[in-house]
């Protein structure tokens, strides 16, 4: 894994004027220079010398993918066990981090065992620490305990975690700096854990989560929970460190931002990571980041602040210089490599891979369907941010809600975010059932509601304000259903709070060609997430009349099946952006 690296010196702190004192010692010897007379000089203490290896936004990924940049095969747990193996024999100081969303909006392999298989696979890994993402809360805290703890879910059928084994949890630290209970204020998790190395040298890793997490999680998730910020956090916690004699901070963090250059490039840094690092304390050394799945390499505020892509496919290389004296970081070294596929697999993975294969194989070979003219349905976003296979969720999560007695919906709305993959098909075009579950894994049901043409309205404007999450300020655009179309300015986005009902100028608001009216109640579909105000839509929690309805996966499947001829992707504009 090689690259360019990014390297960070600390300034050498200001050394006090000391008065020469002479005194006269008889002449047994010369002296060698700088030392005492007659005895050698000592010979200077080598520096110490630590690795840190970093990963984040892994996602249950086991198998790998490709890396965007050149379409470069890379990833899978097996890859990534061995480059992590092979660095770590370069240096006997070496820590294995992961900063969030290990797990959650996993593929099939990990999500249908309830991510127990990449628990398994990073306690094979060698991971120490895990700071905690938001999908880290999908299934809400006391699951995650349980991936940290061990055992097997209750009341469920045939569980594989009882079939194969007990499962254990995992053999690494999760770390919750800024998440607490609401009614004991004491934290899900150890908000750092300290590392020692050679004489006496010492590292504090604090992990944390974005502030924003309630607002991209089901409420159910994060029941009983606070979130609090993330500079704030960490600055708390210098003074109670330096108490402990631990002045050497990593700071592991979910959240983060975007640049441009390349892997290890740091143009044009943006997002909500540069105002939280501008706003940490200088004792702060290094922040690892996650959650915008982006690859940089940056200095903010004099701190090395770095990305590892997502899925297990890029791995960080922090090789870090400590004063054996001071025992204070001075110099920092980062690299971020391509995790590649031409070295050997790690065995250890393959086995646990698997272990778990025929369980899996039966339902993931399923084929549900047929893409017509082509082999993959693409989620990447025209300038007007429809994508399409989010027109196609919208459409079959529409057709699954439309007749009455299952919810009598005129127009469905997807989010962005919840469209995870291309849907790729077989060379003739079949769609497999762990293909569609790659695109949708998050387990949403359908939910039918009313809303006014002014609550529509609203959700629009919606989409662009700003709120905790700001990385997704004007970048979760709804996907719609064939027959709603609007138009919007692309140079008059909202405010950061969307405080101005109309921070955005909307044209031809339609419904089948007809002007949507304030005052009319429409029968809306979004799924469980959207309807209860996830993503920063929180007029969707306003909805009335609701009914329940299918999962948003068997909706999607329902749409392929009632087409044996085959899907072809939408290529009709709904949304049409001005400037």
């Amino acid at each position: 894994m090689s690259g360019p690296s990014r390297v960070w010196r600390r300034a050498a702190p200001a050394l006090a004027a000391f008065a020469a004192l002479s005194i006269a010692v008889p002449s047994v010897a010369a002296a060698a220079p700088g030392g005492i007379p007659g005895r050698p000089a000592a010979k200077p203490k080598p520096p110490i010398e630590v690795q840190i290896l970093a990963l984040n936004d892994f996602h249950g990924n086991l198998e790998g993918g490709t890396l965007n940049t050149g379409g470069t095969p890379s990833g899978g747990a097996e890859y990534l066990a061995t480059h992590v193996a092979q660095k770590r024999a370069t240096n006997p100081n070496t820590v294995v981090v992961s900063a969030g969303d290990l797990i959650g909006a996993s593929p099939l392999l990990s999500a249908l065992f309830h991510d127990e298989p990449t628990i398994e696979a990073m306690n094979a890994i060698g991971l120490d620490i895990n700071a905690v993402g938001n999908h880290e809360f999908d299934e809400g805290a006391e699951e995650l305990l349980r991936m940290a703890n061990g055992g097997c879910r209750e009341g469920e059928a045939g569980d594989v975690c009882r079939e194969l084994r007990t499962f254990t949890g995992a053999d690494f630290d999760f770390l919750a700096a800024n998440v607490r209970w609401e009614d004991t204020g004491k934290t899900v998790f150890p908000p750092y854990v300290v590392k020692d190395f050679e004489r006496g040298a010492k590292i504090a890793f604090v992990g944390m989560t974005l502030e924003g997490t309630p607002t991209i999680v089901t409420p159910e998730g994060v029941a009983g929970l606070t979130f609090a910020d993330e500079a704030d956090t960490v600055n708390a916690l210098v003074g109670e460190l330096e108490r402990r004699r631990v002045e050497n901070i990593v700071v592991l963090l979910h959240e983060g931002g975007f640049a441009g250059g390349g892997i290890n490039g740091c143009t044009n840094i943006s997002g909500p990571i540069v105002d939280i690092v501008n706003r940490m304390h200088a004792q702060i050394d290094a922040v690892i980041t996650g959650h915008t799945h982006a690859a940089y390499n940056c200095i903010i505020n004099d701190i090395p602040v770095t990305s590892a892509s997502s899925f297990g496919r890029v791995l960080t290389d922090m090789d870090v210089t400590i004063d054996p004296d001071t025992r204070r970081i001075t110099k920092i070294k980062a690299n971020n490599g391509i995790v590649t596929r031409d070295v050997p697999p790690t065995t250890a993975i393959t086995d646990i891979i698997e272990r778990y294969r025929p369980f899996y194989a039966p339902l993931a070979n399923r084929i549900i369907g047929l893409i017509q003219g082509g082999t993959v349905i693409s989620r990447s976003t025209d300038a007007a941010g429809e994508s399409p296979m989010g027109r196609v969720i919208a459409d079959s999560q529409l057709e699954a809600t439309t007749p009455a007695h299952l919810g009598g919906a005129q127009v469905a709305f997807m989010n962005p975010g919840g469209v995870r993959a291309d849907l790729v098909g077989n060379a003739n075009g079949e769609v497999t059932y762990e293909a569609a579950f790659t695109v949708q894994p998050f387990g949403n049901s359908l939910v039918t509601m009313n809303l006014s043409g002014m609550q529509i309205d609203r959700m629009l404007e919606e989409q662009f304000c700003g709120g905790n999450d700001g990385v997704r300020a004007g970048h979760k655009v709804l996907q719609v259903s064939a027959g709603f179309t609007y138009t919007y300015d692309g140079l008059a986005r909202g405010t950061a709070n969307c405080d101005d009902a109309n921070a955005v100028a909307f044209e031809s608001i339609q419904l089948h060609g007809q002007p949507l009216v304030a005052t009319q109640i429409y029968r809306v579909t979004v799924n469980s997430f959207l309807a209860t105000g996830g993503d920063n839509f929180p007029v969707l929690a306003q909805g009335t009349s609701r009914l329940g309805g299918a999962l948003d996966l068997d909706a999607l499947e329902s749409y392929f099946t009632a087409r044996p001829e085959g899907v072809l992707a939408p290529t009709d504009p709904r949304i049409t952006r001005l400037n």
